[in-house]
């Protein structure tokens, strides 16, 4: 029988981390931690305020790992492409991710098409608090996606690392929630 390498092990259980499944701390019906951070729409920078948000209707915040990557310009444009209906149903759209606002301007042009904001997360206070950080990069975010109540419960949770299937999940639980309310 052949050995195994000692850093085969170690190796193999930090792919298997980091390509897995993401996961989610907080569970339909958990109260949303309330946040404000540095956003971009169409280039212009605000301030986002999830309590603001809220008294409008619900809201969908999707954290991502980074801006400009593959994956993350993929799953912006299937945000920007879903983003007017959306809007339809009342629902704001907001990513996240710990990349500066000045990345996040370009960004929110782009690849989210000017459709929705997207936000800034100095120190991952936010994923953080969310519990949507990779576990191997606590400073860089999971591929999470939240459907927040406007009564800041969470109503809905997507966790996977892939960006299939987050758009039509949170549209999925939009679609509820207007039939519901």
């Amino acid at each position: 029988m052949r050995a195994t390498p000692r850093f085969f092990l170690p190796a193999l259980l930090a792919a298997a981390a980091l390509a897995g499944p993401a996961h989610a701390a907080l569970k339909p019906g958990d109260a949303a931690p309330d946040f404000s951070a540095d956003a971009a729409l169409a280039g212009e920078p605000y301030r986002f305020q999830l309590a603001e948000a809220l008294k409008k209707g619900p809201v969908v915040l999707y954290f991502y790992p980074k801006a400009f990557t593959s994956g993350c310009t993929v799953e912006a444009h299937q945000f920007a492409e879903a983003t007017p209906k959306f809007q339809q149903l009342g629902v704001t759209v907001i990513g996240i991710s710990n990349d500066d606002i000045a990345t996040l301007k370009r960004f929110s042009i782009e690849a989210c098409r000017k459709q929705f904001a997207v936000a800034a997360d100095a120190g991952a206070k936010v994923m953080k608090a969310y519990d949507a950080k990779l576990l191997m990069m606590a400073d860089t975010a999971d591929r999470i996606s939240y459907f927040i109540l406007p009564n800041g419960r969470i109503g809905a949770v997507h966790a996977k690392m892939s960006a299939d299937g987050h758009v039509e999940a949170m549209m999925k639980a939009a679609e509820a929630w207007k039939a519901g309310r």
